[in-house]
């Protein structure tokens, strides 16, 4: 078997990796994309993929060789110079690890969501409000369970709007801002999205929706049975069987962080080219910063123009970056209007649990001044996640300064079998497990 080239390598098949594939394919660039998803459509648009969009990929789709199912574990430069990518197939969970090999690199990483720890929150029945969107998306049994959505932001309402649909029965929206912050976010919209979020807003007319509340603590003993929620005044408790709680995203970096590139508050710092620090290497979407879907739609549209031009600029160019500078007002405001309150960071006890793949509590990790102190002593942040859910916490929680190198950004990225690392892993060739044809990516 020979390794697998291309022109483009693609990481990430949300909004911002679709509208970079359909670019680059239509220019006739040769493409390999790679998503542990099994379809096309990310986290925000999953099987949901807009029609215009869906046509464009059927048509592009003879210069892609699509990935689904695949995760990076590492990367490496090539003798020659190029990247090369170090592929896990979760397919085949026991199987050699697959290289893949292009000069050039789009990162479209998407986003995670953060969490905020309280009492109960490991508790079965507590979830991420963006999962729990997800999970009724993909069918699971919401029908008559009563749900309680807590946190701050949009998501919240586009939560709740799915469950509903799926016949959820929403007994409350608790929104940490408060409704005059509400107000000014929903005044300050461009007109599209002001209309979208009335017309959300009239669908969610019937749902009880609280401001200035948030929820304390999660009641239960094997399973959630109701939440402690407060506004800073006065405290209830409310029975439910679901509670979504979401409080913002964080990007995901990663991979480009173990591939050399700068970060920028948390984010993949980029030019105005959607270049990152390494040259060859361009980032787009919500692991360059929280922003939004239109955002992201143009991020990759503009780092797949980007890269086809090379050095050279052009009117298209400019159009883009102009409509991207307007998108990411709205990111902007997103995090003026829906600031966490302080009370949010300081619900946690000492027998609450921070990292939930080790089962190490807020009060052992007190004891410790920093990050790597604490891993060294509790495994706090050597689980599955590698740090991603404990580490933001322990940021927001205890104060200890993003530190990505002690948080070990190494290979492997996600966890892998030991065939994987080995140094003669497998390539792929265009007749083993490579999935083409529009059938495998939407």
């Amino acid at each position: 078997m020979s390794l697998l080239h291309a022109d483009v390598l693609v990481v990430g098949a949300g909004p911002a990796g679709i509208a970079a594939v359909c670019t680059l394919a239509e220019a006739g660039k040769s493409v390999i994309w790679i998503d542990a998803g099994l379809r096309a459509g990310g986290q925000i648009w999953r099987s949901d993929i807009p029609q215009p969009w869906r046509e464009r990929l059927t048509r592009a789709q003879h210069q892609v060789r699509w990935l689904s199912g695949h995760t990076v574990i590492a990367a490496e430069m090539s003798p020659a110079g190029h990247t090369q990518l170090l592929l896990h197939n979760l397919q085949s969970p026991l199987t050699d690890a697959h290289s893949v090999e292009a000069p050039h690199v789009l990162l479209a990483l998407g986003a995670r969501e953060r969490f905020l720890p309280f009492p109960g929150w490991t508790l079965p029945g507590v979830t991420g409000a963006g999962a729990l969107q997800a999970l009724a998306k993909e069918g699971a049994p919401l029908r008559g369970k009563r749900v309680v959505l807590a946190g701050s932001g949009p998501l919240l309402w586009a939560a709740a709007h799915t469950l509903q649909v799926h016949g959820a029965l929403l007994e409350l929206l608790a929104e940490q801002a408060s409704r005059s912050q509400l107000v000014s976010f929903t005044m300050r919209l461009n007109p599209q999205l002001w209309t979208q979020t009335v017309r959300l807003a009239w669908a969610l007319r019937r749902v009880p929706q609280r401001q200035s509340c948030w929820v304390e603590r999660a009641l239960g003993d094997e399973k959630l049975e109701a939440v402690q929620l407060t506004d800073g005044q006065r405290r209830w408790t409310q029975p439910c069987e679901a509670l979504g709680v979401g409080f913002g995203l964080l990007p995901n970096t990663e991979l480009a962080e173990l591939m050399g590139c700068q970060l920028k508050d948390g984010a993949i710092q980029v030019d105005a080219r959607q270049q990152t620090s390494r040259p060859g290497i361009y980032a787009a979407g919500e692991c360059t910063g929280i922003a939004g879907m239109h955002k992201a739609v143009l991020e990759g549209q503009l780092a797949a123009q980007a890269l086809l031009s090379g050095n050279s600029g052009g009117a298209g160019l400019a159009r883009l970056a102009g409509a991207l500078q307007r998108a990411r007002r709205h990111g902007d405001l997103l995090q003026r209007q829906f600031t966490l309150r302080p009370e949010l960071f300081k619900l946690a006890d000492a027998q609450t649990l921070i990292c939930r793949c080790e089962d190490v509590n807020l009060g052992a990790l007190k004891t410790h001044q920093h990050w790597r102190d604490a891993k060294l002593q509790t495994r706090c942040g050597m689980g599955a996640c590698q740090g991603r859910i404990c580490g933001p916490i322990c940021q927001d929680v205890l104060g200890w300064p993003a530190d990505p190198g002690v948080r070990g950004v190494r290979m492997p990225l996600q966890p892998a079998p030991i065939a994987a690392l080995l140094a003669n892993h497998k390539p792929i060739d265009s007749d083993s497990t490579i999935h083409q044809g529009a059938p495998s990516i939407l």
